[in-house]
């Protein structure tokens, strides 16, 4: 049996909230993924972030606040701190699950980088609510520090830009390992935004959407499969209606008269949907799977799922 190479796109439901809730659910997660490395699959990981990197963003500037003799953590910081702490967790609970069953992989994790264009327009229109509540004095601060804020109830939080992944700094080292037969963890919580300023990398304030960090890893890799593991079984259209219709295979066209249509939610199944067709479009012979994380092996072997062609 040939193997193939597939990006899994892990959602929040694969790694939890808390520290507890985090460590058993990597457990139950690299169940499933080991499922898949014995199905045939070479694996590339990349997942959420967003409750980590809330949580640590919160911390550190909490920390940053309280203490003179210490600065207050940027974001890009924050999502690289997230990157290692959810790495930990899981490539540790997929080495000894694979232990387990007589499988010896290698499994790592890449801290990712991921250079973004300081042009895109998301930078003038951010929309990712970040970090804790804030006062209006406090919200006053951060917009005299150049960042946005926006009002919630009970305050002010900041928001963030949340730009279109272009190219994956450590690409070749992904690449280079995967290859070689190992488990790859990258683009954790869609990498770490980078903009470049001659030969250095500057940290971005913003945060990348998984989805399309992932369709983006699996182009770069000539990947044969990206899949996306999420709540729900199937895509469907009309969602949340008396009409609503699970969509077991489709076309790329498909796909696309479905988004200009307005099929999709924009923050949760649209951007599934926008980075699978990306990644088709640059290749051939290639698959999109979208469905439920408990159903990823039957999804794998195309017994259930959204598939995108």
């Amino acid at each position: 049996m040939s193997r193939k190479k597939v990006v899994v796109a892990l959602g929040h439901r694969a790694l939890g909230t808390t520290l507890p809730e985090q460590y058993e659910a990597t457990k139950r997660t690299a169940k499933i993924l080991a499922n898949l490395v014995e199905a045939g699959a070479d694996i590339v990981i990349s997942h959420s972030n967003a409750p980590q990197v809330g949580m640590i963003h919160t911390a550190m500037n909490e920390f940053g606040a309280r203490r003179e003799d210490y600065t207050q953590a940027p974001m890009s910081v924050c999502s690289a701190m997230s990157q290692g702490y959810i790495g930990y967790d899981l490539q540790n609970a997929i080495r000894a699950e694979l232990l387990k069953r007589g499988i010896y992989r290698p499994v790592c994790t890449i801290i990712t980088q991921v250079m973004v264009d300081p042009y895109d327009d998301a930078f003038s229109e951010p929309v990712k609510v970040i970090g804790r509540l804030l006062t209006r004095e406090e919200a006053e601060k951060e917009e005299r520090n150049g960042n946005y804020v926006t009002e919630v109830e009970g305050g002010y939080r900041r928001i963030v830009a949340a730009p279109k992944p272009q190219g994956i700094i450590e690409i070749d080292s992904i690449r280079a390992l995967s290859d070689l037969g190992h488990v790859v963890i990258a683009c954790g919580g869609g990498g770490i935004p980078v903009l470049a300023q001659g030969v250095q990398l500057k940290g971005a304030s913003a945060i990348i959407e998984k989805d399309y960090a992932s369709g983006r890893l699996a182009e770069l890799l000539n990947a044969d499969e990206l899949m996306i593991l999420t709540s729900v079984e199937h895509v469907s259209i009309g969602y949340n209606t008396a009409s609503e219709t699970p969509l077991s295979e489709i076309t790329v066209e498909e796909a696309k008269k479905y988004m200009e249509e307005d099929q999709f939610e924009p923050n949760t199944m649209l951007p599934k949907v926008e980075a699978g067709v990306s990644f088709l479009e640059k290749g051939t012979g290639r698959r999109v799977v979208i469905t439920s994380i408990d159903r990823a092996l039957d999804g794998y072997l195309g017994k259930t799922g959204t598939i995108i062609r």
